[in-house]
């Protein structure tokens, strides 16, 4: 089954291109560490959300209604998604004790480490579908099982902070290579007693990419089941993820009162599951409905609107009770 697309490959460059053109500037922003003021994070938040609703915009000009709002809502549901992605990265911040003037640059490798991997999986993705439908099933059966184990973790609370001295990665590293005791700024090596020794900021930069993986595993067939468009599953990924570090700083506090936020990714990924299952069913019997796209934004939308209402009414009510 041919995937359609789009994107020439003159607008494949220019993309590509525009995102490494804003990672350079990311970059430069966080070449002097710091610590980021919560108007410094809104402004580039705001910054970051308008990114996406100039795009759509533009889809709807260029190619019509349809792409537009294949691609806003694939976007809603990779940023949903990416808010439960910061929550981990808080916790790995808090388990390394990363100083606050180099979150940002954590953060910052963090989003480049997704995004390599989105684009890995988004080639794997696009090369299954192509392959036949037979890739829907596999995508739907991978968000019904994810959203299980998601919903699993909702009703047992927040997970502690991780214990990262047991994380493969961080074990194999400090096999391989000295450690040193504290930070040296934004460097990852230094060369210390005549040997070239990693410093803590490169243990959690690993660690934050070993989490990208697990992210990679649900975000891209969750899209996949909005839009077959290689190109537009790219974007509402790239858009999502551009933004990570500034959002980050200014939902800081808020993170943790979401406390319904994983009930209401495992419904939708559940959902979207549904969907996908459904889509490769009506190409074996064409009887089988199939969900639209409006439906699908309009059911995520409201999945959202519900779980922050009673995140913050919980977290309220708790309060109230005091301790």
């Amino acid at each position: 089954m041919p995937v359609h697309s789009v994107a020439s490959p003159g607008l494949w460059f220019v993309s590509i291109a525009a995102l490494l053109v804003l990672l350079v500037v990311d970059f430069l922003v966080t070449r002097r560490p710091h610590e980021v003021s919560v108007k410094e994070a809104a402004g580039w938040s705001v910054f970051y959300l308008a990114l996406p609703l100039v795009f759509g915009l533009w889809l709807w000009f260029e190619f019509g209604s349809g792409q537009s709002l294949e691609f806003v809502t694939g976007f809603v549901v990779e940023k949903s998604l990416s808010v439960d992605n910061l929550f981990v990265f808080m916790l790995l911040l808090a388990a390394f004790s990363v100083p606050a003037e180099i979150q940002q640059r954590v953060l910052l490798y963090g989003i480049v480490g997704a995004l390599v991997l989105r684009g890995i999986f988004i080639a794997a993705g696009a090369a299954m579908l192509s392959a036949g439908t037979w890739a829907f099933l596999v995508f739907g059966l991978v968000l019904l099982v994810s959203a299980v184990k998601i919903l699993q973790t909702a009703l047992a609370g927040h997970p502690e902070a991780k214990d990262t001295s047991k994380m493969r990665s961080v074990r194999l590293l400090r096999r391989l290579m000295p450690v040193t005791d504290d930070y040296r700024g934004t460097r990852m090596t230094v060369r210390e007693n005549g040997r070239r020794a990693l410093t803590p900021l490169a243990i959690v930069v690993v660690a934050i990419f070993a989490t990208d993986v697990v992210f990679a595993i649900d975000s891209v067939p969750a899209v996949y089941g909005i839009t077959e468009d290689p190109y537009l599953v790219f974007t509402t990924n790239a858009f999502a993820l551009l933004g990570l570090r500034a959002l980050y700083f200014v939902l800081q506090s808020l993170l943790t009162k979401l406390v319904h936020l994983n009930h209401g990714l495992a419904v939708i990924l559940a959902f979207i599951g549904v969907k996908l299952v459904l889509h490769w069913a009506h190409g074996v019997w064409p009887a089988v409905p199939t969900i639209p796209t409006p439906v699908s934004l309009a059911v995520i939308v409201v999945t959202l609107g519900v779980v922050t209402v009673t995140s913050l009414r919980s977290r309220r009510e708790e309060t109230v009770a005091g301790p």
